[in-house]
């Protein structure tokens, strides 16, 4: 009888540890889905319920890439490439080469900006407090209020981590072209925070991109340079360069809810300073992206002559810095 006593003893310490560790499991799991969720939650909040600048201003035609451009069929950069595994179809150069130009899209690519107003305290303060950089501007608008004054919006934008040094060095082997489909009015005053060293050599507005027969506000890079083999665009948003896929690098697109983000100095950066010592980038960059396979994909034709050279002509919204 004993025996048995203390078997069932053991039998009920057994049940008990079980249960208690079926309870801490379902603690633990109910925990994991309430982080989930809340995460899940601030980034709808952030997508819906927090419009981005460019949001703000797409009545006035600027573009929204993460609402507007389809899937992506390009590889995005995601991650950073061994630079051996990059490919070497056009041979580093054996003779000094100039620098290489490099334009740089600003929305969602270098910085976000949200309506001061509409953006949530609680995403403002995550960002900041996770280490991300943000100020507030007053930016002039192209609308005016009903006494015929022209309206100020005011903004907070958040820079892409690394964003500063990134800049600077890149300017080391690059010649840096600021090339946005934003307003004058809103960009400039953005330029002019995050350039404070002057690394950007010029900077182009929206009246600077051309309308074509399948997008608007395209960036059209003979504008830029006469060179197009040793020319490139950073944009998150593809169609930007659809006159010169040959050119493009598709990089991911920047929110404020992604303090973590290592594109400009783990990814852009080290891809740059590789092309920057070829004496043609688009051989490597066709075989990275195939981008002109995915424009043919959209219903948007690609042809040769964007391997054409072309004469440079600076549009007159072309601001150059001193």
């Amino acid at each position: 009888m004993a025996e048995l006593a203390k078997e069932g003893l053991y039998s009920a310490r057994a049940a008990t540890a079980a249960a208690d560790a079926t309870t801490k499991s379902v603690q633990a799991w109910r925990a994991l889905v309430c982080r989930v969720a809340i995460l899940f939650r601030l980034l709808l909040q952030i997508l819906r319920g927090t419009p981005s600048w460019a949001q703000l201003l797409s009545s006035v035609g600027l573009r929204h890439p993460f609402f507007s451009s389809p899937s992506a069929g390009y590889k995005l950069l995601a991650v950073a490439p061994p630079t051996d595994a990059l490919p070497n179809h056009s041979a580093p150069a054996s003779e000094p080469l100039g620098k290489l130009t490099v334009v740089l899209d600003l929305d969602e690519t270098l910085i976000c900006a949200y309506e001061t107003s509409s953006l949530s305290s609680t995403v403002r303060a995550q960002a900041v407090e996770a280490g991300l950089k943000c100020f507030d501007l007053e930016c002039a608008s192209s609308e005016q209020d009903a006494d015929g004054r022209q309206k100020v919006n005011h903004v907070t934008v958040f820079e892409r981590p690394g964003l500063r040094e990134f800049l600077k060095q890149s300017s080391e082997f690059a010649d840096l072209v600021l090339f946005t489909a934003g307003l004058e009015g809103y960009a400039r005053p953005v330029i002019d925070r995050i350039d404070v060293d002057n690394k950007l050599t010029h900077r182009l507005y929206r009246p600077a991109t051309v309308s074509t027969k399948y997008r608007e506000h395209v960036k059209d890079l003979s504008s830029v340079s006469q060179h197009l083999s040793r020319i490139v665009i950073v944009d998150n948003n593809p169609f930007s360069f659809l006159l010169q896929p040959l050119n493009g690098i598709p990089c991911m697109p920047f929110f404020a809810a992604q303090p973590f983000d290592d594109q400009l100095m783990g990814v852009i950066l080290p891809l740059l300073k590789h092309l920057s010592l070829h004496k043609d980038v688009r051989p490597i960059l066709n075989e990275k992206f195939h981008m002109p396979e995915w424009f043919e994909q959209q219903g948007i034709p690609t042809k040769c002559s964007t391997l054409r050279e072309v004469p440079t002509v600076l549009p007159s919204s072309c601001y150059q810095c001193t």
